[in-house]
């Protein structure tokens, strides 16, 4: 089914799953999010879902059954003018977190590059409350929105081979957590022994889309 530009977009893709898309809706794009994981709230409440996949404000969804597909296309929709995004119920996580030195072996280099100080570079980051986006890349990484512009830097034009599991570092205009040590090219300003991923526990992923979090500072290493 095709809406307007004022309505999210809804097709079955396949017998069983369903993509819902409000990217041409965006006004607001956080709170546009919200409301989408609502909506993938509303839909994990009901026993109809194998799996609810909330991403970059669009949704797929993967039915039981086939038979269900007619009636949630109609459905979803009515839903999301429904829903608020003051709806979404989410969890708040505080990550103890050690800037500079060691830890935080790029942290000169973002201070420098921005005319701050290794101390402004902690504060700013540490200041800003972060929402969890959705989940990619590898099992447990975040995609967090909220990073001050201030301290927007670009990643090296050589990636590390090796980043240790637990770097806290700067992409770009994005924020991120290694959860697995593995090669990559961001900035790296320091470190946090908050597990993202445990294949073992009953929730794999400590953050889902919609958690918030912050960096709380342990210490500041020059």
């Amino acid at each position: 089914m095709t809406t307007t530009n004022s309505t999210p977009k809804i097709m079955a893709l396949t017998t069983h799953s369903i993509f819902f898309d409000a990217y041409e809706t965006v006004s607001d794009t956080l709170t546009t999010q919200k409301k989408i994981w609502a909506l993938a709230q509303y839909c994990q409440s009901s026993d109809d879902f194998v799996d609810v996949v909330p991403a970059n404000n669009n949704l797929t969804l993967y039915l039981k059954e086939p038979a269900q597909l007619a009636g949630w296309l109609p459905r979803l929709l009515e839903q999301w003018h429904e829903l608020k995004a003051t709806d979404f119920n989410s969890r708040h996580h505080k990550l103890a977190t050690r800037y500079g030195g060691e830890y935080g072996p790029d942290i000169a280099h973002v201070a420098k590059h921005h005319n701050l100080s290794i101390d402004d570079v902690a504060q700013m980051h540490s200041s800003a409350k972060y929402h969890v986006l959705f989940l990619g890349f590898k099992p447990g990484f975040a995609y967090l929105d909220g990073l001050n512009p201030k301290l927007f830097t670009p990643r090296h034009a050589e990636p590390r081979l090796s980043v240790p599991k637990g770097s806290v570092a700067i992409g770009g205009d994005q924020t991120g957590i290694y959860p697995e040590s593995s090669p990559g090219g961001w900035q790296i300003i320091g470190h946090t022994d908050f597990r993202l991923f445990d294949i073992n526990a009953s929730s794999p992923c400590a953050v889902e889309p919609g958690d918030t979090l912050e960096f709380v500072i342990q210490e500041v290493l020059k």
